[in-house]
């Protein structure tokens, strides 16, 4: 199972990199989709930016109250279930592996990809030429658009949703993949980001999980 999955995130990283990279119009497109007949993004309002508010702090709640009941769980014993050492570790390597290092301190900061809202082909106010997702050569120096780190962040909520209680585990896991797709269609909405973007930065972070997941728990599973 854990080979099968392994084989199927790495084709699907693949078959989305091949796609937008010999077809990125499809990325302009997408962008394009998301942008009104006032040449702005839908999204771009004080109700949308609120909303990508609500959708960024979302994944940092979840880790901080994880690692608060884990911290109160040494000192006294609690009702509900908490964390285990294994867990809790398992869950800040993955972020900080994840949306951290690979995310926001490699791609981001070395992609030099203009976002959406910045594109000359995507919207009225953008100044500067579309890039596809492996040029590494566009006008944006910190921060940029490949990958979406919020993307990437509400993927790693995957983490905590694989060592969940039991009885919760499968509607953690759905809770996380649908946070990540709204997360993701909120973020093109608001023109921050190309489809590519959050197709890859969801896709990378959860092959990382895996791959933390297969070496911390494949011989001893968390409790089922």
């Amino acid at each position: 199972m854990f080979r099968t999955l392994l084989i199927l995130q790495i084709a699907a990283i693949v078959l989305v990199a091949l796609i937008f990279g010999l077809w990125p119009q499809l990325d302009v497109d997408a962008a394009r989709a998301f942008v009104g007949s006032d040449g702005l993004f839908i999204g771009a309002t004080r109700a949308g930016i609120f909303v990508r508010y609500v959708f960024y702090v979302a994944p940092l709640a979840l880790a901080i109250v994880l690692l608060l009941l884990w911290l109160i769980a040494k000192r006294r014993t609690l009702r509900w279930p908490v964390p285990s050492n294994k867990a809790i570790a398992f869950i800040i390597i993955c972020l900080a592996l994840g949306p951290g290092l690979l995310t926001n301190v490699i791609l981001k900061e070395h992609s030099h990809r203009p976002r959406p809202f910045h594109v000359a082909e995507v919207n009225k106010g953008g100044i500067w030429p579309f890039r596809p997702w492996y040029k590494f050569d566009g006008q944006c120096q910190s921060n940029c658009s490949f990958v979406s780190g919020e993307a990437s962040t509400s993927m790693w909520t995957l983490a905590p949703a694989l060592v969940a209680p039991p009885q919760i585990r499968a509607v953690a896991i759905a809770g996380s993949i649908v946070l990540t797709v709204a997360t993701s269609v909120w973020r093109m909405a608001l023109g921050g980001h190309f489809l590519s973007d959050v197709l890859l930065g969801a896709l990378l972070t959860s092959l990382l999980i895996t791959l933390v997941y297969g070496a911390m728990f494949r011989r001893s599973p968390p409790a089922a």
